[in-house]
């Protein structure tokens, strides 16, 4: 036996497959097969280090015992105490009594009876874990038993019971998380409800993640008094440039529920792919091309609206459109040139067939980018564009459009004052195909040109002051038709098409020629900038003066004015007024207002379309939302849209959300219209009321916005 009053380092001359052991302290003896040490006790194993009061080592077992205060390091990730530990060198395990850990990343603590380590995992018996202050948790998780994996950092648990303070709200027999933000194949954050009229709710997202390059998430969903149905989101990135995903979901109704509710379809299903690659051409072909290529893919497809509405049980998601729109474009563009081609297809969701709805399969287009001659005194750029619309009954067309402007500018009074004028030529030819059973119309192939005049002064000044600058702009267009010619179609349909009351004619769906106007075009505008170059206000008024016969002298006076007034006050306007009518047609106001702590926006839209015998003449339209952050804790939200003219309320929510370093807690109301197609392609809405309540447990659960853990839906309001 022997003692060192100074700092001594053992090398365990004993260690199995290349593993060591180095014991550091201020005491150390020696006896037979075994090794005592302590004061201030240091031992590195692996990638661990482990410090205590006391130690014992037995060379003849390979085991390490450590005594009172423990504290254990691996790899800079987690921290194990305990009054008790045991090493088994040999069998590559570790022992704890009791078990306490602390994820360092995570801020997530363990506590149990006892803990079993061997390689990577670690067996818990009868614990608690939390992410709250261990002194006084908001939340627990109580376990009978527990596994945790050091590398993936997945920690199961068995038998567990959800505690919010000691408030039991949870019991399931497995629960299973990472602490780590790593894509990885598992469970979901689920969501559940209960509605009325729908029933028990539960959503429970299961999430694939295989591969670095792609992901899948499965959604089944159950609503006990009205169906169920599965949601899946694929998402992939096959290229530097480029990635995409498919969304796609079925849901079928029961037969009670389809039946009492008189809807149109007792399943709904559709599909969403999106796709965007911003070097197409060269990534597909192999080739090097010089200019830029793109492809932009989305195509949506559904049965009807309810597809979308079932996605979630949130009603802040659902959609209130009629029509599904689906684009594939893709171009080639040099520093000249431009070639496009863009398929554009609708679908209708309050008819029951598409047949009859103009499709825009594919549109070709080319443009020659503005050019300069005569050393940039005149302009010139080209735009041919070919719209193949089609249809599965009725008329079709290919309708070509060729515009070629070359204009001629120069400047005056030492760039006071510039001035252009603009020869603008015009093409367009209509190819048709099909018979239309709606009309005895003869469609004839035709062809309308036309040429007119441009001519634009403009000035503009700008003047800085001590805390401002002030720019003001002023110019007028004026144009004038020079010639036009027609054939065919467009000959046959001049006076018919151009008169307003036959413009849903069948007649003139393909008619879209608009007559150029002997007309002037007087603009307006004037910016204010601070020191920082940032926008105060912008200012523009323009007004139409028209000398054509039979018209009104004055067009539409309009005004748009954007005020930010102070930092956190913004107020904007954009109105219309008819002299004709001695009325406004459109006034919108809308006023913002921001800071750390709130946010208001408050908008106004009206509109007046002057048709006497319309329903729908007047639009008035009402939104508003509110924010407040009390302080870092307690935050508070309200909504609320009203249709003026219909004395309708559209929206409304009103919640508040309590937030800790742990977990949040929120709660919000929210009545919003609901759209549905009935039986015979009717289209109708229900007006739903929920209760949304958010329970966010941190870091096991990450807050969204508009997410939340329980929906209660309630009765519907006769």
């Amino acid at each position: 036996m022997f003692k060192h009053l100074f700092l001594f380092l053992f090398l365990c001359a004993y260690a199995f497959a290349g593993d060591k052991i180095e014991i550091y302290a201020s005491k150390l003896t020696s006896g037979h097969d075994t090794v005592n040490a302590s004061g201030g006790v240091s031992v590195i194993y692996k990638d661990y280090v482990l410090t205590a009061d006391r130690a014992r080592y037995d060379k003849k077992t390979g085991e390490l015992e450590l005594f009172d205060n423990i504290r254990a390091n691996h790899a800079g990730k987690y921290k194990v105490l305990g009054k008790y530990a045991k090493l088994n060198i040999a069998k590559k395990e570790r022992f704890f009594q009791p078990f306490y850990m602390v994820d360092k990343r995570s801020d997530v603590w363990m506590s149990g009876n006892e803990g079993k380590a061997n390689e990577d995992e670690i067996d818990i018996s009868s614990g608690v874990v939390s992410g709250c202050n261990p002194l006084d948790p908001l939340w627990t998780m109580e376990f009978s038993s527990s596994d945790y994996n050091t590398e993936s950092m997945w920690i199961n648990l068995y038998n567990m019971r959800l505690y919010i303070y000691d408030i039991p709200v949870l019991y399931t027999p497995y629960f299973g998380y990472s602490l780590d933000t790593t894509r990885r194949t598992g469970l979901l954050k689920p969501s559940v409800g209960l509605s009325n009229d729908e029933g028990f709710y539960y959503q429970q997202p299961f999430y694939i993640a295989e591969q670095n390059w792609w992901d899948l998430e499965l959604l089944p969903q159950i609503r006990t008094s009205r169906g169920a149905g599965l949601y899946t989101n694929f998402r992939f990135i096959d290229s530097k440039v480029s990635h995409g995903s498919l969304k796609m979901g079925y849901f079928r109704e029961k037969e009670s529920y389809y039946l009492q509710n008189n809807l149109q379809n007792n399943s709904h299903y559709g599909f969403n792919l999106h796709y965007d690659n911003r070097d197409v051409l060269n990534l597909w072909s192999g080739y090097d091309f010089a200019g830029q290529s793109g492809l932009y893919v989305d195509v949506n497809h559904m049965n009807d609206v309810d597809y979308i509405n079932l996605t979630s049980n949130d009603s802040t998601n659902q959609s209130t459109a009629t029509q599904v729109l689906s684009r594939i474009n893709m171009f080639y563009n040099t520093r000249q040139n431009y070639f496009g081609t863009y398929l554009k297809y609708y679908q209708d969701l309050t008819l029951e067939s598409n047949a009859n709805t103009l499709q825009k399969l594919p549109v070709l287009q080319y443009h020659y980018y503005l050019d300069t001659l005569l050393k940039d005194h005149l302009l010139y750029s080209l735009d041919v564009k070919s719209n193949n619309i089609r249809r599965q009954i009725n008329t079709k067309v290919v309708q070509t459009d060729v515009n070629l402007p070359v204009t001629l500018q120069s400047s005056f009074f030492d760039e006071y004052l510039t001035a252009s004028y603009t020869a603008n030529l015009y093409l367009q030819h209509s190819a048709f195909s099909g018979h239309d059973t709606r009309t005895d119309f003869d469609y004839r192939d035709g062809y309308y040109a036309r040429n007119y005049h441009t001519i634009t002064v403009a000035s503009q000044l700008t003047k800085p002051y001590d805390n401002y600058t002030h720019v003001i702009g002023f110019d007028i267009t004026y144009n004038r038709s020079a010639w036009s010619q027609e054939s065919g179609f467009y000959l046959d349909n001049k006076d018919f098409c151009s008169e307003l009351e036959n413009a849903d004619d069948p007649r003139c769906e393909f008619y879209n020629i608009t007559n150029i106007d002997n007309a002037a075009q007087l603009q307006f505008t004037q910016y204010l900038y601070d020191k920082k170059a940032q926008q105060i206000l912008y200012h523009r008024v323009a007004q139409r003066i028209s000398y054509a016969a039979n018209t009104s002298r004055y067009g539409e006076l309009e005004n748009e004015l954007d005020y930010k007034i102070t930092n956190s006050f913004s107020f904007y306007n954009n109105m219309f007024y008819n002299y004709d009518e001695n009325a406004f047609s459109k006034i919108f106001n809308k006023a913002s207002f921001s800071n750390n702590k709130l946010r208001l926006h408050l908008s106004h839209l009206y509109k007046d379309n002057f048709k006497k015998t319309d329903p729908l003449r007047y639009t008035s339209y009402l939104t508003s939302s509110a924010e407040y952050n009390y302080n870092r804790h307690y935050s508070f939200s309200a909504l609320y849209n009203y249709d003026l003219e219909t004395k309708e309320k559209k929206s409304m929510s009103i919640g508040f959300m309590y937030k800790k370093r742990c977990w949040d807690f929120g709660i919000k109301y929210s009545e919003n219209n609901r759209p549905i197609l009935l039986e015979n392609s009717e289209s109708s809405s229900i007006y739903d009321r929920y209760l949304y309540i958010t329970i966010v447990l941190k870091p096991l659960m990450q807050p969204s916005k508009n997410s939340s853990f329980i929906t209660y839906k309630l009765p519907t309001q006769e």
